[in-house]
């Protein structure tokens, strides 16, 4: 059994904002359905300009549903430039923390939110960057997530990556790839 905080669990029995939003201003949807988790993220904007409303639909584990439910309660009220602020770890520290094998959760939420404004800033509908290289083929991980999540959280080592990001999880063959990212941003 993972060692969930209060918080976790409130948001995983209580979570805020589960849905869709009619006719959203920006809308992504980011992992797999084949590696247990997915999430779609759905926002529209105020006639200020700030996100009114937020909602998610996730199939995942109960760290997926607290962290989407946390991110929803964290980004009403915010502009898009300030959304874009909040970490993968913003949104652990918001939960009170989240195991370590259980931080792609957190990852998984700001993935979907940015390409949630992503796709509203450039009209576009995509719910991945096709254009970006496939590190991780089990999981679907690109390499700018893994040097983004690496480099934003200070992670050391292969196993800290396949915590935040699922890379490295599977067939392990990403493994040695992701050996390599580290040892090139001096970790």
């Amino acid at each position: 059994m993972w060692n969930y905080s209060e918080k976790v669990m409130d948001h995983f029995r209580n979570p805020r904002n589960v849905g869709k939003i009619e006719n959203p201003d920006g809308t992504a949807t980011v992992g797999s359905l084949a590696c247990g988790d997915a999430l779609q993220f759905q926002f529209r904007l105020g006639e200020d300009g700030r996100i009114a409303e937020a909602k998610f639909q996730t199939f995942g584990c109960a760290s997926a549903i607290a962290s989407s439910s946390a991110l929803t309660e964290m980004v009403i009220g915010k502009t898009l430039e300030e959304a874009k602020r909040i970490t993968n770890k913003d949104i652990a520290d918001y939960l009170g923390g989240l195991p370590p094998q259980k931080m792609h959760c957190s990852v998984m939420g700001r993935e979907a939110m940015e390409a949630a404004i992503k796709n509203y800033e450039t009209g576009e509908n995509a719910d991945r960057n096709l254009e970006d290289t496939t590190l991780c083929t089990c999981y679907g991980v690109s390499e700018n997530e893994v040097r983004r999540v690496i480099t934003e959280n200070q992670l050391t080592t292969v196993e800290e990556v396949t915590n935040f990001t699922k890379a490295g999880g599977g067939c392990g063959k990403c493994r040695p790839k992701i050996e390599a990212i580290l040892k090139e941003l001096g970790r």
